[in-house]
């Protein structure tokens, strides 16, 4: 055991939150578990919470392995995966069927395991790294748009159209933080500006399009999408079900709580393990467990930008933030959406909500962030240790 914990590397204090979070999500998950027994009729709250904590193992896993990479060769494997992402989220896109009564339009199914895949999830993190890639290779160079066009916007542009049909919360989020990072990285703000405003016109021209043919986008979540913005507007107990429920769980909540596993809106709540499942922690947890709770991704954010500035190297420090900054930004809408802050979205909580594609991806992303901190950390030992100049050590290292 000692020697497992000498082999993690990178930010003590990341890990340190990123473990408390899992192991705070069993309370939460296992009590919220009993909707679906109880009101699904599918199997077993001992049964949910040993499959949450073999995602989470499996989860661990993997930002481990993640870590230990360095992290300069995700630039490369970021090209690699653009095109496999495609066609994995063209292959997901045509599915057609339903995964577990979802559109499975936004899943695939993995075979021998029995879990549903997101392909969305992976894109939105392959997406990241390719845009900190392309900034960080040009940082010292004066972008044209025609160039990025072609090299930045088309790819990306395409895999957020494959994504938009089924997914529409998920392609906002990483539409918006590719634009944070591009600004990060200096891409010129009238050319950030114009793609915002393109954007918003091929959404615009995508809803009115599945609107005048909608045999032909039968399979997106057009309606959806309407139905909770409008029940968001202008509220109405019957149309606005889940969100009701959320608030009214948020209020029995008071300021202690009424305990762990003593939710009652859990029975009543869709979703309560999952995109609601915050709901269900104020109730049991109360204000004081909420606080915390926000606390503790605040941390996690505040750690992942004292990486990114640490960090020597521009595509080290914009990798870290593209990756670490929506995991914060998801937290925080699943928040604001079980307060009533904002339309239901279903974004689940990051290390918290029951599920695989979330818990393994939010993982691996971590694990990238840990893997930039554990580069710096070899890098330092290595100039302590070393009789040669430190610049020519810092330059090896960054180039």
């Amino acid at each position: 055991m000692l020697g497992f914990l000498q082999n993690i590397k990178g930010d003590r204090t990341i890990w340190a939150i990123v473990a408390v979070l899992a192991i705070f999500s069993f309370l939460p998950v296992y009590s919220a578990s009993t909707n679906l027994v109880g009101v699904v009729g599918k199997g077993t709250t001992l049964g949910y919470l040993l499959k949450h904590a073999m995602l989470l193992l499996l989860g661990f896993v993997i930002m481990y392995a993640t870590h230990k990479i360095p992290y300069r060769y995700f630039s490369g494997l970021s090209v690699l995966l653009i095109p496999v992402m495609i066609l994995l989220l063209i292959y997901t896109l045509l599915q057609g069927k339903i995964i577990g009564g979802a559109n499975a339009s936004r899943w695939i199914n993995i075979p021998f395991v029995g879990v549903g895949f997101q392909t969305s999830t992976l894109a939105s993190v392959v997406i990241m790294i390719y845009t900190a890639r392309y900034m960080a290779k040009n940082k010292n160079k004066k972008i044209e748009l025609k160039d990025s066009i072609w090299y930045l916007w088309i790819p990306i542009g395409l895999m957020l159209l494959l994504i938009l049909p089924a997914n529409f919360s998920t392609t906002a989020i990483i539409f918006t933080m590719v634009m944070v990072i591009a600004f990060i990285g200096g891409y010129p703000f009238k050319y950030i500006l114009m793609i915002v405003l393109t954007g918003a016109l091929v959404f615009l021209l995508f809803i009115l399009t599945a609107k005048a043919f909608p045999d032909t986008f039968k399979n997106t979540r057009i309606n959806t999408w309407v139905n909770r913005i409008e029940n968001f507007s202008s509220p109405s107990e019957d149309d606005n079900y889940q969100a009701e429920m959320a608030k009214l769980a948020i209020a029995s909540g008071e300021i202690n709580g009424k305990g762990p596993g003593k939710s009652v809106q859990k029975n009543l709540l869709p979703q309560s393990s999952s995109d609601f499942i915050y709901a269900i922690i104020v109730e049991e947890f109360g204000l004081v467990g909420a606080f915390v709770l926000i606390l503790s991704y605040i941390g996690l954010l505040f750690r992942i930008i004292i990486v990114a500035n640490k960090t020597e190297s521009i595509f080290g420090t914009l990798l870290v933030l593209g990756v670490g900054i929506p995991i914060i930004f998801q937290a925080l809408i699943n928040m604001a959406v079980a307060v009533g802050l904002f339309p239901v979205t279903g974004q689940p909580l990051p290390l918290i909500s029951a599920g695989g594609t979330s818990i393994w991806m939010t993982c691996f992303a971590i694990g990238i962030v840990l893997s930039v901190s554990a580069t710096r950390e070899e890098d330092m030992k290595k100039i302590k240790n070393s009789d040669e100049n430190p610049l020519d050590i810092l330059h090896e290292a960054i180039g």
